[in-house]
């Protein structure tokens, strides 16, 4: 089934971005993606709304003690009156915020779009509440109406969904998107002949997610602002293991880290046997993002997803103009900006974030890292991507923060990563791992052992494999390793050093390298494999054959001279 599940998404994909990526004649990536998330997400709000629908019809019809929605049809005088009834009855819009579904008001559902979209324009469509006609003036017209009624009536949305006229797309290239959209089964796929296990929800956030990923790519170093790697993502994400409590991302982009966050709590959750939709209500997602329009897609991506959010009542700098002053949160994840230049201002010079040293004016690198302790909770742990400098450097004050941040005990492991995994840069990278609590304080009832004064090393740079030319990715087994590594270093259980790969270091080790925090220094080289020949045997046959080898170079010299000589040219 699983196999067939991918299968069918895999093709899902392709159909749809073929559809899409007819747009990118008339607009560019970074505008062309607004038109088709904006129908994604119309597509998914008005689904999960049908689906709504379905059951309070199936509950108004049963009859049954237990059930409060029961219509009985003998308080009706004929059949009419009461499917007059049982229509008004589905407009009632507490029954579907109950069930935390966005109410979707008539010009808004996808059934209206597609039947309006295909009539001539100046038809008159509806009347409005002062009995207006209300006349069809285009199709991109038609689906702003529909993201404006949606956020009218839905708070949560408001301010959130972006508008497409000001892209001046043509009536026939949205219809297309249109009909494609409509063609395909969102709601109890079928694929090979067999009906997949996939709601709404699961098929167009794996929708949603996978054209950020395409559009990324196509936008180059601008996308990358809001995308992060999906394999770096899960991997963190497996690392921290956020199971419950508040996650904070300050430097969101489209909210990746949510996202593998809410799938990681499903998977625990059915291998624990619990219900993963009680489990959810045990964590609660906090981000802040300055640029608007990832601002944006980051809540399109969480209400998609079912994910309750609070990113602030608005985008913002996340340094001069911080969201959530007061959050403490028991997960911190982000992967912000490498290196910012231009990020200072003369009001955060006495920062009460700056525990650990005022970061340099001319690199944001250690800022974030500290912004992101500042909001960690007393058990909390973090998560943060960085360039490779940040391990090293002595520029300005960042060698003196990095000393303190481990004679503190904060830092917990360190990952290098290999190059080529992001779309926007080559700076090699690597994860920052801290946590506030070594000792395994019994406030976060987790198996795991006492780590003050050691620090985990992982060098992952030879893991991977080359997607494409340009990009390289995680296996999941890649994952995996890295992840199992992290866990039975924390637990005691099973860690070993390994040559090459990964180094369980002391306080002392460190202080030794003068606080440079480099992987490659503490584990060492892969040790080779030995094949059973002594070392003294070994070097006689190498060195031996070495000498043939230069023998027959200097006979082939010897020949070619003799050769050129004979066509009459001396070297």
């Amino acid at each position: 089934m699983a196999n067939l599940e991918q299968k069918f998404l895999s093709e899902l994909d392709d159909k749809l971005w073929k559809a899409a990526d007819k747009l990118r004649a008339n607009l560019d990536a970074a505008n062309y993606k607004h038109v088709v998330l904006g129908l994604i997400f119309l597509k998914y709000v008005s689904d999960a709304f049908e689906e709504r629908q379905e059951e309070l019809l199936e509950l108004f019809r049963t009859n049954n003690d237990d059930n409060i929605y029961y219509l009985p049809r003998e308080d009706f005088d004929s059949e009419e009156e009461y499917q007059v009834a049982l229509e008004e009855e589905l407009e009632v819009l507490d029954y579907y915020r109950e069930a935390n579904v966005f109410w979707v008001p008539k010009p808004a559902r996808w059934n209206t779009l597609k039947e309006k979209a295909v009539l001539p324009v100046g038809t008159v469509l509806w009347q409005d509440a002062a009995g207006n006609d209300v006349k069809l003036r285009s199709v991109s017209w038609l689906i702003d109406n529909a993201l404006e009624e949606i956020e009218k009536n839905n708070a949560k949305l408001k301010g959130i969904l972006n508008r497409i006229s000001q892209y001046q797309l043509e009536n026939d290239k949205l219809l297309g998107l249109i009909n494609t959209f409509s063609d395909t089964s969102f709601t109890k796929p079928v694929f090979g002949g067999e009906r997949l296990n996939l709601q709404s929800k699961d098929v167009l956030g794996h929708v949603y997610e996978y054209f950020l990923g395409q559009f990324a790519l196509a936008e180059g170093k601008q996308g990358g602002q809001y995308y992060t790697p999906k394999s770096i993502v899960t991997l963190i994400v497996e690392m921290l293991q956020p199971y419950s409590g508040r996650v904070y991302d300050p430097a969101m982009g489209s909210g990746g880290f949510f996202v593998s966050s809410d799938k990681f709590i499903e998977e625990h959750a059915k291998e624990q046997h619990y219900d993963p939709a009680e489990q959810k209500k045990h964590i609660s997602v906090y981000g802040q993002e300055s640029n608007p329009t990832t601002w944006r897609l980051a809540a399109m991506n969480m209400a998609i997803r079912g994910i309750d959010f609070n990113f602030g009542k608005k985008n913002a700098d996340t340094f001069l103009d911080d969201q959530h002053p007061d959050l403490r949160a028991d997960f911190v994840m982000a992967n912000p900006p490498f290196n910012i230049k231009d990020w200072w201002s003369e009001s955060l010079a006495d920062d009460v974030r700056w525990k650990f040293g005022t970061p340099p004016k001319g690199n944001a690198n250690f800022g974030w890292m500290q912004h992101m302790i500042h909001h960690l909770a007393p058990t909390g742990s973090m998560a943060l991507l960085l360039a490779n400098g940040s391990m090293s450097s002595n520029t300005n004050t960042e060698g003196d923060i990095r000393k303190r941040l481990v004679e503190e005990d904060l830092v917990e492991c360190i990952v290098a990563l290999p190059g080529q995994l992001f779309t926007n840069t080559q700076i090699p990278a690597c994860i920052w791992f801290l946590t506030k609590d070594k000792a395994n304080g019994m406030v976060r009832n987790e198996k795991k052992r006492d780590r003050r004064e050691e620090f985990l090393f992982i060098d992952a740079r030879n893991l991977g494999y080359m997607r494409d030319k340009v990009l390289r990715d995680f296996t999941n087994e890649d994952v995996a390793t890295i992840a199992d590594t992290f866990h039975a270093w924390q637990r005691g259980e099973d860690f070993e050093d390994v040559a090459g790969f990964c180094k369980s270091a002391s306080l002392n080790e460190i202080k030794k390298h003068d606080f440079v925090l480099t992987p490659g220094r503490y584990v060492g080289a892969k040790e080779l494999e030995d094949d059973g020949e002594p070392f003294a045997e070994k070097m006689s046959r190498l060195t031996g054959k070495l000498g043939e080898q230069f023998t027959e170079a200097n006979n082939l010299e010897s020949q070619l001279r003799k050769d050129l000589r004979g066509l009459g040219y001396e070297i």
